[in-house]
């Protein structure tokens, strides 16, 4: 096929983003070219809201080829958490045909060089983000998170990682120049000259293991800086939420093949029910890279046995917030609640334990008490969610029965402070929604210590009576270095207390969030200048994104000759 998109125009269009991202990774200031306001969209090629919401109507039902080589048959059972059966099918591929023909193009695309896969990449990110309102649908009803939420974690933000990682990846790849010429002085002879070419290459295949809660945000990262570094990438998504990723497969294919790339370099690896390939693919001889989302068993798995790759896994961590004392009581609340409630607490950043100090604890309007904390801390989820329609906007759905199945257990764990309640969906009737149950436990007692230092993931919290500031830094500590964090939050006055904190999180490697009383949340990360994640704990062993995210990716080779 003759390449519609020729280097010239595509380093004419995207460079300057390219540039502007390189200077945000720098400066960690505040920037984004992907508009997070639905409205943003419907001109210069993007769709508008109806057009998006007809886009995603009409894949309904359908069959979604990507002309991938290898298909030997169809697949596809997702079900909304909304009640919508999708009926979308998919490729399924023979991996014996499928592999060596993504293989075949990394020659050409290994030598097309940094920058021009650097802006092929960002073509595929403006094509996608041309069509957020549709993808915000995919999002929604596979992942079960509310509309703005999908538009917004699954659009923008998820585009936002996604050039992220083209940046770190580019900016890595860049730092050891193309050419040198080397020469060293002999005294009286004559110098020793060399020429030396240094190249960019490849590991290899990369597998993206996409997860069922976040499937672009989470899935984008690993695919990007892979792809920016000369990998193909095969992407085997959650068999609950195939759909974000598949278009994003389609899009990246497209796009690859209008720049005079093969279009294999990007292939979907849909599976059928039952069937669990992620296992038998991520120990192919051919898979040099893995990126996982997911449940800690199986990224211990694959680190443990995907020994051919470079594996960067996001694990479960025991998230946790301490308050020992603040100076907006009211504001801490409502930061709280909100961060306890977003998409139902099934976020990898949600807070699970809340450390109190049994004597309670110290706020602009005198002291309060444990019980007191806690019950303003349930009035004020009440509160947030009691109008039903703002709920379900806020909570989304549960993603699956094993959510449910936690959160209705978390009650006989210890005295309830906040139940959780259903809320109808009138859009959705079919649709699971809940809100968060607040169980009261007490850090000293091991029954209920077994209960909150394993992770209880979806719309549960453990209000956990600690003696002492002291004794909760300690515990965060244990926490964090024997079940990881992915986040970690703190509200004290007290610059003791705030030394202390930041220090436990300096030496286990957690990300720490002081005092947020605002509109920003523990649970949330901006792309350009938060690291999700940090690497350093057992919640995960890779951050989003930094240099050792993508340095790996690929290998530099020299090759020298006399000048």
């Amino acid at each position: 096929m003759a390449a519609e998109l020729t280097a010239h125009q595509l380093i004419e269009q995207h460079r300057p983003t390219l540039d502007q991202a390189l200077e945000a990774i720098r400066t960690r200031a505040y920037w984004s070219p992907h508009p997070e306001h639905p409205k943003a969209y419907g001109e210069n090629g993007s769709l508008d809201a109806a057009a998006g919401k007809a886009a995603f109507d009409a894949l309904l039902g359908s069959r979604l080829d990507l002309g991938q080589p290898g298909t030997d048959d169809w697949v596809g059972d997702e079900t909304s958490p909304y009640g919508i059966e999708l009926g979308v099918t998919y490729p399924h591929a023979d991996v014996d045909t499928l592999l060596p023909a993504m293989r075949a193009g990394q020659r050409a695309w290994r030598d097309a060089g940094a920058e021009m896969r650097a802006v092929v990449c960002l073509e595929i990110l403006k094509r996608i983000s041309d069509r957020t309102h549709e993808f915000a649908h995919a999002v929604m009803h596979t992942s079960g998170q509310a509309f703005m939420m999908a538009f917004q974690a699954g659009g923008p933000h998820a585009q936002d990682r996604g050039l992220e990682a083209v940046a770190y990846a580019y900016v890595e790849q860049v730092r050891t120049p193309d050419n040198a010429e080397w020469t060293k002085p002999q005294g009286k002879r004559d110098p020793l000259a060399l020429t030396k070419r240094f190249t960019p290459v490849p590991r290899g295949i990369a597998l993206v293991i996409g997860c069922n809660t976040f499937p672009t945000w989470n899935g984008y990262p690993g695919l990007f800086a892979s792809l920016a570094t000369g990998n193909a990438v095969l992407v085997k998504p959650h068999p609950r939420a195939v759909l974000p990723l598949a278009l994003t497969v389609q899009v990246a294919r497209e796009v690859l093949a209008e720049a005079g790339f093969d279009p294999n370099l990007v292939a979907l690896a849909a599976e059928r029910a039952g069937e669990g390939i992620a296992k038998t693919l991520a120990t192919r001889p051919e898979i040099r890279i893995i990126d996982y989302t997911g449940s800690t068993a199986f990224g211990d798995w694959l680190e443990a046995n995907a020994r051919q790759a470079q594996v960067y896994t996001e694990k479960a961590g025991v998230n946790t917030v301490l308050v020992e004392s603040t100076d907006n009581y009211k504001g801490m609340l409502s930061n709280l609640a909100f961060s306890l409630s977003l998409y139902s607490g099934q976020m990898c950043t949600t807070p699970q334990n809340l450390l109190i100090p049994r004597d309670g604890i110290r706020t602009e309007e005198g002291p309060r008490s444990y019980d007191e904390v806690v019950a303003d801390l349930a009035k004020s989820v009440g509160g947030l969610l009691g109008d039903d329609a703002r709920a379900n906007g806020l909570l989304g759905a549960i993603v699956n029965p094993d959510v449910k199945a936690r959160l209705e257990a978390a009650a006989g764990l210890g005295e309830v402070a906040l139940a959780s309640r259903e809320i109808a969906n009138p859009d959705f009737p079919d649709a699971v929604v809940r809100t968060p149950v607040i169980v009261k436990l007490d850090g000293a007692k091991p029954d209920d210590q077994a209960a909150f230092m394993n992770e209880c993931f979806g719309p549960v919290s453990f209000a956990v009576a600690v003696d002492s500031a002291a004794d909760a830094v300690a515990l965060l500590r244990r926490t964090i270095s024997s079940k990881g964090a992915m986040t970690v939050g703190a509200y004290t006055t007290s610059e003791e207390v705030e030394e202390a904190v930041q220090e436990a999180c300096l030496e286990e490697c957690a990300q720490l969030s002081l005092n947020l009383t605002g509109g920003v949340y523990v649970n949330q990360t901006a792309a350009f200048s938060d690291f999700h994640g940090s690497g350093g704990n057992p919640a995960a062993n890779a951050a989003l994104c930094d240099g050792a995210f993508v340095a790996n990716r690929f290998r530099v080779v020299e090759v020298r000759r006399e000048a």
